[in-house]
């Protein structure tokens, strides 16, 4: 019983912490059109968002300063024919995207920031769901079975040329994939079907298993990377959303409002050294027109009403995210910001210059405080370094208003050293070292 009181009392401790950790705010953004969204990817590994969208007609959109203007990408190769339903980035200039038209899938690929595109692939009577790419050279993608075999291909050349040798994953029945239901983590794959199956592969699709599952369809899939390297706990959404804590063994369900199809699964906060897994903040998207929320992957909420039209998917975050943005029926778009409220307001004075403090303690172990002062609204990025000159964690990504802010950092999972802290604004620039001694 006293062990019962104690685990209550400690769950109600990590709840009220993450419901002062994190602040949402939703900002809807013009895309320019009002064709169906379909997918949505958020390139990795930069701290810049550079966001990729796809939709029906051949429809791509791009952005490079956070949604703030969405630039229309489309046609110059791809007909507007095709309704693109996945699309996959690896940085501004490179992307994939996959579509159909009559009885025929394609694959695009433009490596100029989309201002051509070339078709890559072609397949009569199959239908790709689904494009990854692990880095600048090597990519998976799935499809429908066609002839009884999963429909597996790989590119070791950046999306020029696909290959399908060694992947013989027969179908079973009549089972089919999802648009977007695809999750990859280094040489770990797992797509979803209709058939209460979960394929999974750990050496990058040259040995299959399946996962049963206890609804048929599984429309999206995510697993926690971000501060969690054994991909333990994770989401696939159906007509009900589940999560796991065991690597995708055993699913439970989770209570959430509202019906019809999870299509898209993202989180706000993966987690910290200070914020271990599970995730902090998860969102997802079903076939209507609200943002549902989850914290510590606790029940579900909804969180946000769209003006107009119904919600297709939610991009995926690679990163320790502060954006993410979710895509909808009628060519809408809302962005999603989530900000650590410990970045603590410290006075309403207004400075009269930029300033980036000297942090303090300093020598520190393990916790240490930022102090910088804005004096307009602007948008800003506080980014800690290592002594190579590598992005370890960003503190601040977000617009802010005037005034003198606090930010505090935990180095419990980093080793004694030196380190760099940046303050980035549109007009001010300011790096400082400090010292980590355990």
């Amino acid at each position: 019983m006293k062990q019962k009181i104690l685990k209550s009392i400690f769950i109600i401790i990590i709840l009220f912490t993450a419901k002062n950790i994190q602040s949402q705010d939703y900002l809807e953004q013009n895309s320019g059109v009002t064709t169906r969204l379909n997918s949505v990817c958020l390139t990795p590994n930069s701290y810049s968002f550079r966001v990729w969208i796809c939709g029906n007609n051949g429809v791509v959109l791009k952005t490079t300063n956070e949604g703030m203007n969405w630039i229309n990408v489309s046609g110059s190769g791809i007909p507007d024919t095709v309704d693109l339903v996945n699309i996959f980035s690896v940085d501004t200039n490179l992307a994939v995207t996959a579509g159909y038209s009559n009885f025929s899938t394609s694959v695009y690929r433009t490596s100029n920031t989309g201002i051509s595109w070339q078709r890559v692939f072609e397949q009569q009577g199959g239908f790709i769901n689904a494009i990854w790419m692990k880095n600048r050279n090597e990519g998976f993608m799935y499809g429908d079975p066609v002839g009884n075999r999963w429909s597996l291909w790989k590119t070791s050349n950046g999306g020029i040329n696909w290959d399908s040798s060694g992947m013989n994953l027969k179908q079973t029945g009549s089972e089919t994939g999802w648009n977007n239901s695809l999750y990859i983590k280094t040489n770990e794959i797992w797509f979803g079907t209709n058939n209460y199956r979960i394929y999974h592969s750990t050496d990058f699709g040259n040995v299959w298993t399946f996962i049963t599952v206890n609804e048929p369809n599984t429309y999206a899939i995510w697993f926690s990377t971000a501060w969690d390297p054994s991909n333990l706990y994770g989401y696939r959404g159906s007509s009900n959303i589940y999560k796991t804590s065991n690597g995708g063994i055993s699913w439970a369900m989770m209570n959430c409002p509202g019906s019809g199809r999870f299509s898209g699964i993202c989180t706000g906060i993966h987690g910290s050294p200070s914020l271990p897994p599970p995730p902090v903040v998860s969102y997802a998207v079903r076939s209507d027109n609200h943002i549902y929320q989850s914290i510590y992957m606790d029940d579900w909420t909804i969180d946000y009403t769209a003006p107009s039209g119904n919600y297709t998917h939610v991009g995926i975050n690679l990163l320790i995210p502060y954006y993410n943005w979710a895509i909808r029926s009628d060519g809408g778009i809302t962005r999603i910001q989530t900000s650590y409220a410990g970045i603590k307001n410290k006075g309403s004075e207004i400075p009269k210059h930029f300033s980036l403090s000297q942090n303090y303690p300093n020598p520190f172990n393990p916790v240490t405080f930022i102090n910088y002062q804005l004096a307009v609204t602007d948008q800003v990025k506080l980014v800690i370094y290592d002594v190579l000159g590598s992005v370890i964690e960003v503190l601040v990504n977000e617009k802010q208003t005037p005034g003198t802010y606090e930010a505090e950092w935990d180095g419990t999972n980093y080793p004694s050293g030196v380190y760099f802290y940046k303050l980035i604004t549109a007009d001010y620039t300011e790096t400082r070292k400090m010292v980590l001694i355990k």
